[in-house]
């Protein structure tokens, strides 16, 4: 069988391979789409952390059932599953917590272990959700949904706040989406004027700001003069994480969902002024994912807008190096086996 794996920075093969081995508590896949993340463009480009090369990537994954045994789930041969792509030890006291996002030991597909790059892969069928009524590109992106739905669920998102989301790439996108349906005011930051309008045209959401235009003068003129109780941060990117809590309310919560990988510092009597509450939001649980299923079996989410560029599995390697470049409009891609 095909897969592709990601030798060392910068680098992609195309190679076959035997077919996997099926284990006791284990379900044989066969891959039907793959949605490329932040996770993958970050490995290709050598600065994801908790990573070694070589890699097979892929962790937004849908799938079919093509052998399994008994199953507490009731899976069976033929049917189209969601992967929870988080492998976690259930015993931890994060697991004991029902905090298996953040297990102490960890292992997420695609990056601390083999991801779903290939045609067939044998996975833990717990891990496993019944797709329902979703198409195969709905349910490649449930995972990076569902990390939406996380940082909403761990901020406690009251209805009607005002809520600001910095970055509109994929995971932004979803998050604004999902706060929209939860009843909240969403405000869209990101320097890209470009991301800003396809974010007001396709998700629907009248607040824009440019953070390299006078933000903090476009937030306090879009939001009745004060700033959002809620802020989110989705981009990762070192100088939005730190710069983000200036934009928040007293009294208010920032969320991180971006990752650095690197140090943060911010002024202590900054934030203590305003009695901040700074928490980080890491991956899903399957209370998240259900609740993204849910959301797109009532076809409330824009796929068509997320999902910009398809190619096929083989293809991938040579369209990868564009979809690092902020003019090919890219918000989503997606393979197709």
């Amino acid at each position: 069988m095909k897969y592709i794996v990601c030798k060392e920075p910068g680098t992609f093969l195309l190679e076959e391979k035997g077919l996997p081995q099926r284990k006791e508590g284990e379900a044989l896949l066969r891959i039907t789409k793959i949605g490329i993340c932040g996770t993958d463009l970050h490995a290709y480009q050598g600065n994801q952390s908790f990573f070694t090369y070589p890699r097979i990537l892929g962790h937004e994954l849908a799938a079919e059932i093509i052998e399994i045994g008994d199953n507490p789930q009731g899976l069976k041969v033929g049917e189209k599953v969601i992967i929870m792509p988080y492998l976690s030890c259930g015993k931890c006291i994060a697991c004991r917590n029902e905090k298996t996002n953040c297990c102490t030991d960890i292992a997420v597909l695609g990056v601390h272990t083999d991801g779903g790059m290939q045609e067939i892969i044998s996975l833990p069928t717990d891990i496993l959700l019944p797709s329902g009524k979703l198409t195969d590109k709905e349910i490649a992106i449930v995972e990076p949904l569902a990390i939406g739905a996380h940082s909403l669920r761990r901020a406690q998102l009251i209805k009607g706040e005002s809520v600001l989301v910095v970055g509109c790439g994929p995971i932004g996108l979803g998050i604004i989406k999902l706060a929209q349906l939860d009843g909240a005011n969403v405000i869209a930051m990101d320097v890209s004027r470009q991301r800003l309008e396809y974010t007001k045209s396709a998700f629907g959401v009248r607040h824009l700001v440019n953070a390299l235009e006078n933000p903090l003068e476009t937030l306090l003129a879009c939001n009745d003069n004060e700033l959002p109780t809620l802020v989110i941060d989705a981009t990762g990117n070192k100088q939005a994480l730190e710069s983000g809590v200036q934009y928040m309310a007293h009294g208010g919560r920032y969320v991180l969902v971006g990752h650095h990988k690197g140090d943060l510092s911010f002024n202590h009597p900054f934030i203590h002024s305003r009695e901040t509450t700074l928490m980080c939001s890491r991956n899903a649980t399957i209370e998240d994912m259900l609740r993204v299923k849910e959301v797109l079996e009532g076809g409330e989410f824009p796929t068509e807008a997320y999902i910009t560029h398809e190619v096929p599995f083989e293809q991938m390697i040579k369209n990868f190096d564009s979809w690092l470049q902020p003019e090919t409009g890219v918000v989503k891609a997606m393979l197709s086996l």
